[in-house]
């Protein structure tokens, strides 16, 4: 789960199926998705970008995550009228980036002090699920947790945003973009390692969830690669985000 908060020219969002309009933004709170969206800047910006896992975001937002599931809201919809403007005013005056950080964190730490912990079922189901990177059926994540498929759905759209098996397919996609490009000699060895049925099922995936095929992306990686190597806040960048 993605929070974003800019200055500058705003963050432009489209939709890849067309159906919702194209939209900008300065701030935004963005759920796990498990479909594809499009975003960039026109011009000039500076942002920071806080990325959650989904039983940080359960503890600091404070409402059930399937509420942000496939959506983009303004932040100050779930954090309070003028959390987002306070905030960014604090990052402009810092003037580096190390400030910046320590500033968002003292805030979303704040946010945690008196946060309810997430159900101990979800923090093992996520912790079993996430480790074998969504290769674990629905049915032996229940069983291995002594409760029902149905409630474990019910706990993991609450405090995650998704059910399991839209987390699995998740998960599996992470896994086969981040692999070594040396860990396997194919992409149908990638399928299979990274608990495909097949190639053409992870091609499926891979369409439905980011709008590209697994060539596709690859292409795009190595352009990126080839023409901009420049850091961004001292780090380079990772061609496989996203």
């Amino acid at each position: 789960m993605t929070l974003i908060l800019g200055w500058g020219d705003p963050l432009h969002v489209s939709d890849e199926s067309g159906s919702v309009p194209a939209s900008t933004w300065h701030a935004m709170l963005a759920g796990l998705r498990t479909s594809p969206v499009r975003g960039g800047y026109a011009g000039v910006a500076e942002a920071v970008e806080v990325e959650f896992t989904p039983l940080g975001a359960y503890m600091c937002l404070g409402l059930p995550l399937y509420h942000l599931a496939n959506d983009h809201i303004h932040p100050d919809d779930v954090l309070g009228t003028g959390w987002s403007a306070r905030l960014t005013e604090q990052l402009i005056a810092v003037p580096d980036w190390e400030g910046r950080w320590a500033v968002i964190e003292n805030a979303l730490a704040q946010r945690m002090v008196d946060a309810l912990p997430p159900s101990p079922v979800v923090v093992e189901a996520w912790s079993r699920l996430s480790a074998c990177h969504g290769q674990l059926s629905a049915k032996d994540l229940a069983a291995s947790t002594g409760r029902g498929s149905r409630r474990l759905q019910v706990l993991f759209r609450e405090q995650i945003g998704l059910p399991p098996q839209a987390l699995s397919r998740i998960l599996r996609l992470q896994r086969a973009l981040t692999l070594p490009p040396d860990a396997t000699r194919s992409l149908a060895d990638r399928a299979a390692l990274c608990g495909y049925y097949d190639q053409a099922h992870m091609n499926r995936d891979f369409r439905a969830l980011t709008g590209l095929t697994p060539a596709q992306l690859c292409a795009l990686a190595d352009h990126a690669a080839s023409t901009d190597n420049t850091p961004i806040d001292g780090r380079l960048p990772n061609v496989f985000d996203r």
